[in-house]
């Protein structure tokens, strides 16, 4: 089980005193970041766990005991000392397996995506100290996985799956037909890694004898290409992206005995997708999940005899909008299961037997926000929620059937958890909007048993230097009440006006006004307020943690009615006597930058200025998955594709309008913002532009962050 707590890198802090807050400051000196707990590994007795620790310019793999955290620790490996072919062996990262007998080292490490990345592998017997490279080929690795016997460790390499023997030190190839842009065996596309957040699509059995896995045939999905910049002539990065209407990936699925090599494909009947899936944790049934192309109706599938692979469909589930793909937990009975399910209007957690017995066991008016799993033995399950508010996220634990709830953190603010093997322990992070995250060692009822991090020193310098506060509140929208966040000047005085800078995402799902703290994006606006302006957010209709029906009230019409509350917020915001109507700002990115460009175009009266950073300007352009799981195909919806997209409404932008877009950018690809150009400039509309060479989705690296939000407080300070 890996435990890693940490913040995001765009979470820092930096800044000496009150008046020398500055971009540069927050986004790149670095000097304030909060402190952290590290990640580490819990190990299988749920009482240790191990971290690499840096002593004297040497890195060590260290066993501690929970129950002493800030103990010594003891060594287990000497990492700087490990060797291969007489020379010491650079590693990122490691992994031990259960016993303790075996390290994977990672070295050469390279992200591929969101969540992929290639390797290359060495094993190392911490008994014998003998070090192996687990493939002699030039050809990186990924998904390195013990089995649960340790005897061999599973792995891709170019699109093909392998069974590595830990003892005789030989590689068994048990697929050959992977092939670049073309089939994908034990690992994901990029589709199912952006919207199902897997990678891995391969498991071991519990007996260790076979692998089930996904294969990919990507044959039929078209490519995108991005120029990559530095060289006299560009790269051309190529890789396969189904964008909405567009074919998919033929997802199967088959299971391969590890030993003979002998693969088997399961027959799972017609579906679209296959987002899960789960070996039982006491036998040899895999738990699969499939789902129709609109992401509407779900089948659960357990599958029996690996040699000859039968199926059974146990449990149907379907919607008139859409399902998320489930949490699920399999249960060491055999013959059950955990999951997740919006059935009753909100999201709670069910036992569900593999006979097809339905049984809640959270209910009431809020969402659950995470299940983090289940002590079987006491029939204790935890899990996060959104009871005391969508704003909050509160820890709880419950019995299986219902009863015994107890609270294991505040109520308010945002809380956290890792939870080690057997649920003795957990680590939890707490922060709320004004508070920096601290992290402590609690038992399984809550109880603190050793404050980690407490930030002390962070806290009491922003407390010492007049900042704003976060201030939460209900505003009117085009249609009820929506949950809102507001930062005035520290010197607010209501006799004044002063200008508004909304940030915005909107986004089905989402949210942004949390009671959490939000690091460097929070000390950006308390740089706003120090400059004279009140800096607001809104959660619009479509965002999570009110229920079913207000998440899913923009179902195929994205961009309709968050437009319809943000101008209708912006209005009412107008009509205060401390606020300038006449300069009200928009700044967003990714869906926030769809909704800034609506709102620069559908809204052109209402905002001033406005700032779209990496934007979807049109629905068609981005992947099927997410997009047709709101929207249906454009086949289908041509409407609702249109009617909100703002190529569309280009001839209606009024105001001062910043396109911001990173050309290498796999996710929202640069494609909008070059669309959106040509329709602005059909219309004879002038804007303002900048693109970032070679940067992804998150434009960040090197100094990028520091040029990006420079720009931007520069372009807010002339034009708002």
């Amino acid at each position: 089980m890996r435990i890693k707590l940490f913040i995001s890198f765009i979470c820092i802090i930096s800044f000496g005193y009150a008046q020398n807050l500055t971009v540069e400051s927050i986004w790149k000196s670095g000097e304030f970041y909060p402190n952290r707990v590290e990640g580490f590994t819990a190990l299988s007795d749920g009482q240790s766990f191990t971290k690499i620790v840096e002593e004297s310019g040497q890195y060590f793999l260290k066993k501690y005991q929970f129950k002493d955290y800030k103990g010594a620790g003891m060594v287990l490996v000497n990492l700087s000392a490990i060797q291969f072919n007489g020379k010491a062996l650079e590693f990122d990262d490691v992994k031990l397996s259960k016993s303790g007998k075996w390290l994977l080292i990672q070295s050469n490490t390279t992200p591929i995506y969101r969540h992929s990345y290639s390797t290359k592998y060495y094993i190392y017997n911490i008994q014998t100290k003998e070090t192996h490279k687990v493939s002699n080929t030039e050809v990186p690795q990924t998904l390195g996985t013990f089995s649960p016997d340790e005897t061999k460790l599973g792995y891709v390499a170019g699109n093909n799956l392998f069974v590595y023997d830990l003892v005789n030190h030989t590689n068994k190839q048990i697929t050959f037909d992977g092939k670049q842009n073309s089939i994908i065996n034990g690992t994901t596309d990029w589709v199912y890694e952006e919207e199902f957040a897997i990678t891995q699509g391969f498991e071991w059995s519990p007996d260790s004898k076979y692998l089930a896995f996904m294969r990919f045939d990507e044959t039929n999905v078209k490519q995108f290409q991005m120029a990559m910049y530095g060289h006299l002539y560009p790269d051309e990065y190529t890789f396969k992206y189904p964008k909405a209407g567009e074919d998919n990936s033929k997802v199967t699925f088959h299971i391969a005995n590890s030993e003979s090599g002998t693969v088997k494909a399961v027959n799972l009947g017609t579906y679209e997708y296959l987002p899960r899936f789960q070996w039982s944790p006491i036998k040899n049934e895999v738990f699969v999940s499939t789902l129709n192309r609109h992401q509407s109706a779900v089948k659960y599938h357990l599958v029996t005899d690996p040699e000859n692979p039968t199926d059974r469909i146990f449990y149907e589930e379907q919607s008139d909008t859409y399902l998320d793909a489930d949490n699920v937990i399999l249960l060491k009975d055999g013959n059950s299961m955990l999951r997740t399910s919006e059935k009753d209007g909100y999201n709670h957690i069910y036992h569900l037997t593999f006979a097809g017995k339905l049984s809640p066991v959270t209910s009431g008016n809020w969402d659950v926000i995470d299940l983090y799993g289940i002590d079987e033995k006491k029939g204790i399950v935890f899990y996060s929620s959104s009871e005391n508010g969508a704003i909050n996220k509160t820890l709880y634990s419950i019995n299986w059937k219902g009863t015994d709830k107890k609270m294991l953190s505040k109520s308010s603010g945002y809380h956290e958890a890792e939870f080690a093997p057997g649920f003795n322990y957990f680590i939890r992070s707490s922060s709320s909007a004004n508070v920096v995250p601290s992290y402590t060692l609690c038992d399984r009822n809550g109880k603190e048993l050793q404050v980690l991090e407490a930030n002390t020193e962070l806290q009491n310098k922003l407390n010492g230097m007049n900042l704003s506060q976060k201030e939460f509140i209900q505003i009117d929208g085009a249609d009820g009440k929506l949950n809102a966040w507001i930062m005035k000047p520290a010197n607010f005085d209501p006799n004044k006006k002063y200008p508004v800078y909304f940030n915005v995402y909107c986004g089905p799902g989402s949210n942004m006004v949390t009671n959490d703290y939000d690091g460097a994006n929070y000390l950006y606006h308390q740089l706003l307020t120090r400059k004279g302006y009140i800096v607001f957010c809104v959660d619009t209709r479509g965002t999570q943690f009110r229920g079913a029906k207000f998440k899913k009230s923009t179902y195929l019409q994205l961009g309709k009615l968050e437009t319809e509350d943000l101008i209708a917020v912006a209005k009412n915001l107008q009509k205060e006597s401390y606020v300038d109507p006449g300069r009200i700002g928009i700044m967003g990115w990714s869906y926030g930058g769809f909704m800034t460009s609506l709102a620069m175009t559908k809204g052109a009266d209402v905002f001033k200025m406005g700032i779209a950073v990496a934007p979807v300007t049109n629905w068609r352009y981005y992947d099927n998955i997410y997009t047709e799981r709101f929207m249906r195909t454009p086949q289908e919806n041509a409407s609702g594709y249109d009617d909100n997209s703002p190529v569309n409404h280009a001839d209606k932008l009024k105001g001062k309008f910043l396109l911001i877009h990173g050309s290498a950018d796999d996710n929202v690809h640069y494609q909008n913002t070059m669309e959106f150009i040509t329709a602005l400039v059909k219309a004879n509309k002038q804007f303002d532009l900048f693109i970032y060479p070679n940067k992804n989705h998150g434009i960040y690296g090197g100094n990028t962050r520091n040029h990006l939000f420079t720009m931007m407080l520069e372009y807010t300070e002339k034009n708002l």
